[in-house]
């Protein structure tokens, strides 16, 4: 799909670099638009976006705008930034991630997979569905999907599969044709005033799903049933190991290796659908709930079962989703993005569900101070199902505001409500000096968190 209009304009991204904007940037290029961007440090990102002939400036100064037309910002900008404050002297068009999304998306037939956690998963295992189809559809992901090695793919058809990110609110300008939503947690509360701000834009965007359409809604999660309570337009369906889930998950087996599961379809005015042992390679409850949302809008839009098991079964992964990345002295190092309370409970359980036996340490970098201020108490009893901690400094993510308790205080509770061992590091390389110590024999050692943690673990082979 090649975009004949708008050859004159040159649309520019202010932090590129980010996951979400790295996508959209790609994909706007793919389509034929004329696309550049601006970043503070050099990452992997860019480097995809390099390699798409992608012009990306690193610092931001107003002469990196000078033959803008359009500006694009991620949710990260500051007022402040050089490149926004000139776009506005300009008097530029200036359009967040969220609403840029939905102009594009605007043109197709479309899913979109929002909610607290889960979204990057289910949008993947969406894809890979919908990879063994003749439906082509676009693909924009928070995450690097294994089996195209991007965020990013630009489809053949009128499909597009989406992740909307709920950080900023933006989320709510896409038009959805299928939604789904996973969860609703307490995050992003330094743009919500309330949980109830966050609630009510749910609501909003699930009774902006069309009549042809249907939202799919988790209702394991409290927050996500009462949800269902106030949606004016009942153009749904339920999903999750609840009784009372339309497509209600059974016989849940897990494995060091994989997830097995069943399902019961009960859909008003049609006969029950059983599906059984659907296999994924994924650990944890929380994927079995991501792959039966993508189960549930599959079967829906008529992709038939055996299909969707074969696409499931054959998920390459996501990369910074419980990923192997080395291992020594016998234990297996593993990367996650977890970096709220919920993500890393259910990371942790899903992990202790399959090992069973092995020691499992968790390698903790807090992500942005106002993240931990407003869920510290969460944070504190969210390893319970680890047996040690190693607790990094915190990643404040550009944030300048203080942290306003002791640190060290933070780490004794952790001990005290998760019951677990900590150490504390201040660096990567007395994380490499505690690891040589203590590290050794079947064990399991995650690092988790959305900063640069992920760096840490991968370098950490050099440093040993």
């Amino acid at each position: 799909m090649k975009i004949e209009l708008a050859k004159t304009e040159i649309i520019h991204f202010v932090g590129i670099g980010g996951i979400g904007m790295c996508g959209l940037a790609l994909i706007m290029k793919r389509m034929g638009f004329n696309v550049q961007g601006s970043d503070i440090i050099v990452n992997k990102n860019i480097e995809r976006l390099k390699k798409d002939k992608i012009k990306v400036y690193i610092k931001h100064t107003k002469k990196n705008i000078s033959s803008a037309t359009i500006l694009v910002i991620s949710s990260a900008i500051k007022k402040n930034n050089p490149e926004l404050k000139e776009a506005i002297k300009k008097q530029l068009p200036i359009y967040k991630r969220g609403e840029m999304l939905a102009n594009i998306v605007s043109l197709t037939k479309n899913i979109v997979v929002t909610g607290s956690h889960g979204k990057t998963t289910t949008t993947s295992l969406l894809a890979a569905i919908f990879a063994k189809t003749k439906l082509d559809p676009t693909v924009i992901n928070g995450g690097v999907l294994n089996a195209i090695k991007s965020t990013a793919k630009l489809g053949k058809s009128d499909w597009c599969i989406l992740e909307a990110d709920e950080s900023d609110g933006s989320f709510i300008h896409v038009p959805p044709t299928y939604s789904i939503v996973t969860n609703i947690d307490r995050e992003h509360m330094d743009y919500y005033n309330s949980m109830n701000d966050l609630k009510n834009l749910f609501i909003e965007f699930v009774n902006k799903v069309p009549p042809f359409g249907k939202s799919f809604i988790c209702i394991d999660d409290k927050n996500n049933r009462d949800l269902l309570k106030k949606v004016r337009i009942k153009n749904f369906y339920t999903y999750g190991a609840n009784s009372k889930s339309q497509f209600r998950i059974r016989n849940i087996k897990q494995f060091k290796f994989f997830s097995e599961y069943g399902l019961t379809i009960n859909l008003p005015g049609k006969k029950n659908i059983i599906i059984n042992k659907i296999r994924i390679p994924l650990l944890g409850i929380h994927n079995i709930l991501n792959s039966t949302a993508a189960v549930a809008v599959a079967l829906t839009i008529g992709i038939s079962k055996k299909v969707i098991k074969s696409g499931l079964k054959e998920f390459q992964g996501v990369q910074r989703r419980f990923n192997k990345i080395f291992t020594y002295r016998e234990t297996n190092f593993y990367d996650d993005y977890a970096h709220h309370p919920t993500e890393i409970k259910e990371v942790l359980k899903g992990v202790r569900a399959a090992y069973k036996k092995e020691e499992v340490i968790c390698v903790f970098q807090p992500h942005r101070i106002s993240r931990l201020k407003d869920l510290k108490r969460e944070f504190c009893s969210s390893f319970k199902k680890a047996d040690t901690v190693i607790l990094c400094p915190v990643y404040a993510a550009g944030e300048k505001m203080k942290l306003g308790f002791n640190y060290s205080n933070f780490a004794k509770d952790i001990i005290k409500d998760s019951k677990v061992k900590l150490f504390m590091v201040n660096d990567q390389y007395e994380l490499a000096k505690l690891t040589k110590n203590i590290i050794y024999g079947k064990k399991i050692v995650i690092g988790m968190g959305a900063g640069t943690i992920s760096t840490w673990m991968r370098e950490l082979p050099n440093l040993l």
